[in-house]
């Protein structure tokens, strides 16, 4: 074993096992050990964080990074900095909003090379299902993606079409056998409408019901079961798909699920009319659905909390006519998300256990 360069003290470390005194060894930037403090090597450095609380770094699995192709939005350089920042160590970069989207291995290069170099934090790629592009999925697999993402209403980008029932089954079938995951943007345009009064978050929360996530949710579960699958189910807003979840898992149906930290400290009753740095899909809901979302991933069964960083110039925001309809749905958290997540988790009875098992492990 290489010659520690550092070790971490502290008298709360979260470990998986309790939170308490334990020393992390560090050697050539990796953690090699989890040990009792006076059983710790000696080390270049040592840096002993008394009482603070010692977490594993953030695992942040729902990033847009953007780049290449609108990194005036974001790109690898900006985010990592923010993700440092915010203790997240290691991204996973969505296939879309770059230009080309990471939906063939020549795409999945030039992000790649658009990376090297410039990334403060470590960094992956999932790849995007899309229509027709089932035969780029065993290569991007093999070029190491570690999953892939789709969309079943629009993406908002051209360049990303949605995915339909036709298109899903054979890619599912596929990723079956490649054994990796598939994650899925769970709205159906079906009960999506038009927003009413442009400027009133009302209208907008009603342009985006329930009813299209669990439509899209009891859609995937089918195919989930049809074609053994894995299914990851990214930034659930709507707490009455819970129960169809729990359903599935008990089934034993290979099904995990996300929520992000706007949804879990926003509330639809507290959002002003005009205040389109709110505007997400799905959209953030009401204070009660809020407390349900809390309650979920208190008995697991929403896995993780990931960001989903999705930056965007204020221009695309309309922060100035404050129009839901024409605003860029996406919410910039990447530094924020574990401050927020603890603020939320705290006021609730949580500890920094539940804080690790959420967004690190």
């Amino acid at each position: 074993m290489p010659h520690p360069d550092l070790i971490v003290t502290g008298r709360r470390v979260v470990t998986p096992h309790a939170i308490g005194p334990a020393a992390v060894v560090i050697a050539g930037g990796v953690i090699t050990a989890v040990r009792d403090p006076g059983d710790a090597t000696d080390a270049a450095r040592r840096l002993d964080a008394g009482d603070a609380v010692v977490l594993p770094g953030v695992v942040d699995t729902h990033v847009h990074v953007n780049e290449p192709g609108r990194t005036e939005w974001e790109g690898f350089e900006t985010a990592t900095r923010a993700a440092a920042a915010g203790g997240v160590t290691t991204i996973v970069d969505m296939p879309l909003n770059s230009v080309p989207v990471t939906t063939t291995p020549e795409a999945l290069e030039q992000k790649a090379k658009a990376a090297s170099g410039r990334a403060l934090v470590d960094y992956a790629f999932w790849g995007g299902v899309v229509p027709g592009n089932d035969e780029q999925l065993a290569p991007l697999a093999r070029a190491g993606v570690r999953g892939f993402k789709c969309f079943l209403v629009s993406s908002g980008i051209a360049e990303f079409p949605s995915v339909s029932e036709v298109d899903l089954r054979p890619a599912m079938t596929r990723l079956a056998e490649l054994g990796l995951p598939l994650l899925v943007h769970a709205e159906l345009p079906g009960p999506i409408a038009a927003a009413g009064h442009p400027r009133r978050y009302a209208s907008y929360l009603a342009s985006r019901p329930v009813a299209a996530e669990l439509e899209a949710i009891d859609l995937i579960i089918r195919l989930c079961r049809e074609t053994g699958c894995r299914v990851h189910i990214v930034h659930l807003s709507a707490a009455d798909a819970l129960d169809r979840v729990r359903d599935a898992r008990r089934e034993g149906l290979p099904l995990t699920l996300e929520t992000c930290p706007h949804y879990l400290t926003f509330a639809a009753e507290d959002i002003p009319d005009g205040a389109t740095t709110f505007k997400c899909a799905p959209p953030i809901r009401e204070r009660e659905n809020r407390e349900r979302l809390w309650r979920g991933l208190g008995d697991a069964t929403i896995d993780l909390v990931a960001s989903d960083h999705s930056p965007a110039p204020p221009a695309l925001k309309c922060l100035d006519a404050g129009d839901f309809a024409r605003a860029w749905g996406g919410i910039a958290s990447l530094e924020l998300a574990l401050a927020a997540t603890w603020t939320g988790a705290r006021a609730r009875g949580h500890d920094p256990s539940d804080l690790a098992r959420w967004l690190a492990e």
